[in-house]
Parts: structure tokens; sequence; C-alpha cells
């Protein structure tokens, strides 16, 4: 493993920061201290800060020997806020604030591309421009959306942008990077079925929602076995069904909610279609109205495959060919896909490892699984070198490849 040696010397320090923001969690948007702690550490490594983007962003502009003259850049993206959930570690840096929590990384992405920043700002031994992207509001917020919507890359365009997640069950000193879709669409429904209640010993008089809702709910999967061809991957999932208040009233109204996911625009419009034809006409069958809302959220994430490769030959001298492997593609969805809309890139992954980290906090914090949007959940540290030392390479060779096509604006 070729690691950078000064990143390597400085990773306890960066490991403090981690844990400092794993302390103080922030949700989207309002990622105030979070900012506040990143762009003061840029500041003190003589990297200009621009603030508010998408809200609560931050972008740092670093320019190398050239000052940047020869007007190439690339983009290099870490989220930084937290979730809605209350953290079960006990370990000294567990949240301070009861119902936040980062269980998802972000603090550690922060951090590695805080050492990343560090370094390159300290050698500026590359020409051009490096863009560092500390994104907020990536849990459910659209916070790239906004900070898109805000100018980011008219302001300060890139020739390609990258991110990367920490990725728990893959080995640590592991990459994982592939073409095309790796994360899916995130879409939500909520469906309202209005009939008519009364006595539950007298159904004749009712006309019930509850049976119409169980209808729907098996015939929402047959979009999915007999609409979609069989290699399209799609998945619906009713996750809520709420109607009555008590046992012997036949409810007048059923609301059902849920969410779809898929890797293609063209999957998610069909399916879209579908559900909405099924709601109408099984409702017209039973006599009820029906209120059908489909809200659409995140589109899929979708890797460019030169920049995808491109990523994976860096990865490749750093650990070797054989801990670089192919991303599988998953139903979770990212906001990093709104960037991948609007510049070419790729979202790369790192091996957190299975959370045996944990155990080096003392005993009986180690309980529990170590994945993501866990309550046990914690970023690994031993990925601070790695991952910053990922970035500076990726950025540098970047950089001084033969540029292929102007950037966009």
């Amino acid at each position: 493993m070729k690691l950078i040696e000064p990143i390597v010397a400085q990773a306890a320090a960066f490991a403090a920061i981690r844990r400092d923001l794993h302390a103080h969690p922030e949700l989207c948007f309002e990622e105030v201290r979070t900012a506040e702690r990143v762009a003061a550490l840029l500041g003190e490594w003589g990297i200009p800060v621009h603030w508010g983007l998408g809200k609560t962003g931050v972008v740092g502009v670093l320019h190398g020997r050239d000052g940047g003259a020869c007007g190439r850049a690339v983009g290099l993206r870490a989220d930084m806020d937290a979730l809605p959930m209350t953290e079960l570690n006990t370990f000294d840096h567990a949240s301070r604030h009861p119902g936040r929590m980062h269980a998802c990384g972000h603090d550690g992405h922060t951090a590695m591309l805080l050492a990343a920043a560090q370094h390159l700002a300290q050698q500026r031994d590359f020409d051009g421009t490096v863009v560092l992207i500390f994104q907020p509001a990536e849990e459910g917020g659209g916070g790239a959306r906004e900070m898109i919507a805000d100018g980011l890359f008219e302001r300060f365009p890139v020739e390609a942008v990258f991110g990367m997640h920490n990725w728990p069950g893959l080995p640590v000193g592991t990459f994982a990077v592939s073409p095309g879709p790796v994360m899916a669409s995130s879409n939500e429904f909520r469906i309202t079925l209005r009939g008519k209640g009364g006595h539950a010993a007298l159904p004749h008089t009712t006309v019930d929602p509850v049976p119409v809702a169980c209808q729907l709910v098996q015939a929402f999967q047959t979009i999915l076995t007999r609409n979609l061809r069989p290699v399209e991957p799609g998945v619906i999932s009713v996750t809520m069904i709420h109607a009555g208040e008590t046992t012997n009233v036949v409810p007048d109204h059923c609301e059902i909610q849920g969410t779809v996911r898929t890797f293609t625009v063209e999957t998610l419009d069909l399916i879209e279609a579908r559900m909405r034809a099924l709601t109408e006409g099984i409702g017209a069958a039973f006599g009820v109205q029906v209120d059908f809302h489909f809200r659409r959220n995140y589109p899929p994430t979708v890797n460019h495959a030169p920049e995808a490769a491109f990523a994976a030959e860096v990865m490749r001298d750093i650990v070797g060919p054989e801990r670089v492997v192919a991303q599988e593609p998953t139903m979770g969805a990212e906001d990093f896909a709104y960037m991948l809309q609007a510049r070419p890139g790729a979202y790369v992954f790192i091996g957190n490892g299975d959370g045996a980290h944990r155990a080096d906090y003392g005993p009986g914090h180690d309980a529990g699984p170590c994945t993501l949007h866990n309550p046990r959940y914690d970023f690994n540290d031993a990925l601070i070198p790695l991952g910053a030392t990922f970035w500076v390479t990726l950025a540098k060779r970047w950089l001084a490849r033969p540029q292929t096509a102007p950037a966009q604006s």
C-alpha cells in the first residue's frame, strides 16, 4: 500500500477532528458548526473559502503552483450532515445530542477531504485548481441539488467531479468502483383511499377502503414481475398503512405510503404510470375515491465510464489490483447523482471493515452491527490516511493528464 507519508504523520490529528465532528452531529441544512470548523481549517492552510452555497455548504478553491492559470480544475466532494437518530455507542466521541448521529460516516468523509486539502495546500506541486466541495444535506435534503442551483459549477467550473463513501463489510485497504448505475433513484408515494365508514357489524352499509389497500399492495408487486423486463431492477416497498381508530368501526379512509427505487428513469416512469393506473382502476372497481401522490427525490447515481476507469487506475496504484473490486449496485440512494448529471465523474467506495475497530474504545462498545444508518455505527479512522492519499493522487493525476474536452458551463 502506497500511502503519502506526511498524511500518515498527521493521521492522529485528523482522527481527532473526525471524532470532534462525530460528537457534534448536525442535521441537513443545520451544519453551521461543522461548516465553521471546515472553513477555519481551510483558511489556516491558505485556501480561499466560499460560504453559503446550498445554504450551509463550503467550497475551498485550492490553486496549484501556477495559481490556477492553466484553467484546469477538478472537484472533490465530501458530505457533512448527520442523521436524525439516537446513537447507542458509549465511547468518548459518541454524539452529545440525542436524536442526532453521524451514522453514515459523513464525519469521516469530511476528515479525509480535509486531510487531502492540507497536504495539497502545503505542497502545491501541481498546476491547476482543486475545488474542495463540502456539501450539506445529503440525507434527504438534496444539498447537492441546492449547491448546483446556487451556481456551484458556474462559479467553480470543473472538468470532472468525484465523490467517495465508506462501505462497511468491505475490508479496510480495499476500494470499489464501477461504471454505470451504482446507486438507485429514491422516490416516495402516498395514496389515500376514501370510502364510507360505519359499524363493523353492518359492512354492507359501508365502502371499506381496507380491502382496497390490501389489493393494491399485492397488485403493485405484479408491476415488477409482469411489466418490467426480468433483468431490469426495481423495488416497490409499501412501508406504512394507516386506517381506523377502533376495532368495531369500518374506517372511512386508508393511507398507504412507501418508496420506489430504480436504476433508470425509464423504469421509474413505467412504475409510476402503472402504480397510478392500478390505484385508479382498483379504486373505481371497489367504489372508493383515490388520491395518488408520487414524489421523485434523488435520481440514480450513474458513474461515467472514463472517470470510473480513471479512479480505478489510481486505486490500483495505491493498494494493488487485488484490492480494487467492482462495486455491486445498491438500491440505496445518494444525491451526488445530481453532480454526476451536471458534470462527468464517478462515485467510489472505500472499505470501512467489519466494525472490529470499535473494540479499541474499550469493553462494551463493539456490540451490534457497524452498518450504515445503525445506532452502533462508527467510521473507521484507519481510513483517513488512505482516503486522503486517494484524493491527493487522483487530483494531481487528473490535472496532469491531457485535457480531452473543455469544462462544461
